[in-house]
């Protein structure tokens, strides 16, 4: 009987020690990162299939799948400028599992409205993926080709040139136009860039800001006409050879960017895993090759310049929104 009772007593005492095993590597991130992924990736995407922000998380997204064994599955949340998309992610568990592809929507929303979470604290920064750069384009209709044009075309006819945004980025690149250059323009809200697009290709606005990715096609087909880009200098992007606005309107400087962010309770050994892997898949030659051709140029870096970067942002569009005395709406 001692025997037996001395058997049982191994046996369990092997079954404690096996549980405080498993609950120490559960709780050991050390652990967790070796581990990690072993269940699918959900990608928030806060925008709706078929656009540039869907298109880069497909792109990247299928290439960390096949670097990570596990489906990373895109999540489109759209609406609301972004932040239904940005309130899920900052809401879900901080376990890696969940990440969400951020634009500046991430800085400058929550200078122009209060929200039910801080997306500058409640989300935290794992990678830049892309540079976005913009462009100005104009209706064939309307008869300015240089930005010099469009300003005494403004001067010439105060209120009655229109400038159509789709993206609060694109606002305060109307905005800043009207400041700098000192006229009366039209700033002409849309829900999204698209339909805005629409009505600056038949000709029912004057004027749009907005990115180089699918502007392209719609200018050498001359269904619009490009203007100038908001790139610091030329050179850069699709539109590399175009005169730049601020040679016109010196400082004038505005250009966006993707990245990836997650809970900010994420575990700094999984953000520096996703942060990692994500740089590799960037690396894979089809993969720049699809982003570039669109119009993209690769900027993957640390977590650390990730975060610097939103920091300097939320600064720059602060400082603009604040003298521009410009408002949401």
């Amino acid at each position: 009987m001692k025997g037996v009772l001395k058997q049982l007593s191994a046996i369990g005492w092997a079954a404690f020690l096996a549980f405080e095993c498993a609950s120490a590597q559960a709780t050991d991130p050390a652990a967790s990162v070796e581990r990690y992924p072993s269940k699918p990736i959900r990608w928030i995407v806060p925008f709706p299939p078929g656009g540039p922000g869907d298109s880069v998380a497909r792109i990247v997204g299928q290439q960390l799948s096949e670097r990570l064994l596990q489906p990373v599955l895109v999540d489109n949340r759209a609406g609301a400028s972004g932040t239904i998309g940005k309130e899920a992610a900052a809401r879900a568990a901080p376990d890696g599992y969940t990440i969400f592809l951020g634009t500046q929507n991430e800085v400058i929303n929550p200078i122009l409205q209060k929200l039910n979470f801080d997306p500058l604290t409640d989300l935290k920064p794992v990678s830049q993926l892309v540079r976005v750069t913009f462009v100005l384009l104009a209706n064939p209709s309307f008869p300015p080709r240089t930005m010099h044009e469009v300003l005494a075309a403004a001067r010439a006819r105060p209120g009655r040139v229109t400038c159509g945004w789709g993206a609060q980025v694109f606002h305060l690149a109307c905005e800043l136009v009207k400041n700098q250059g000192q006229v009366d323009i039209s700033v002409i809200p849309y829900k999204g860039t698209a339909q805005a697009m629409n009505d600056l290709m038949g000709a029912q606005i004057d004027l749009l800001f907005t990115s180089t990715i699918g502007a392209l096609p719609l200018v050498k087909s001359s269904r619009v006409v490009a203007i100038a880009t908001a790139n610091p200098k030329r050179g850069a992007g699709p539109f590399g050879e175009w005169p730049t606005v601020g040679e016109t309107l010196p400082g004038f400087e505005l250009e966006s960017w993707f990245g990836v962010l997650v809970p900010s309770g994420t575990p700094s050994g999984l953000v520096g895993r996703l942060n990692q892997e994500i740089g590799a898949a960037l690396e894979v030659a089809d993969v720049r090759r699809r982003l570039t051709d669109g119009g993209l140029e690769i900027a993957h870096g640390s977590a650390e310049a990730f975060a610097e970067l939103i920091r300097k942002d939320h600064a720059k569009y602060s400082k603009i929104i604040s003298e521009l005395g410009i408002k949401a709406q």
